[in-house]
């Protein structure tokens, strides 16, 4: 899913740099971001480094933004238990969003 959403954002974003705007549907199962293709791109950018420093939190991010799982579910795929998965998913939203920022500021 994370795949699928960031090859789509970042075919648009440089479409629209070209000024040529495609419309694409992937079907009514398929949840977007609400953010901006950049934003997106700049996630799976931040997302990607923090795979290399952790990659548990980095799939757990994976598994409940691109995914949509909840605590449980993400713990059970994981084989953790929802108490890690919080401490994950709070330590890599902090972690991006600083990522992020820093990426920003470049």
């Amino acid at each position: 899913m994370r795949r699928i959403l960031v090859d789509n954002a970042r075919s648009r974003y440089a479409q629209k740099r070209e000024g040529k705007i495609r419309q694409v549907s992937l079907g009514d199962s398929v949840v977007f971001a609400s953010k901006p293709d950049a934003d997106l791109i700049e996630l799976d950018d931040a997302l990607t480094s923090l795979a290399e420093i952790d990659a548990r939190r980095a799939r757990v991010v994976e598994l409940r933004f691109f995914g949509g799982m909840t605590l449980e579910e993400t713990a059970e795929v994981l084989k953790v238990s929802a108490d890690t998965v919080w401490h994950d998913w709070d330590f890599a939203k902090t972690w991006l969003f600083r990522e992020m920022k820093h990426r920003a500021k470049r």
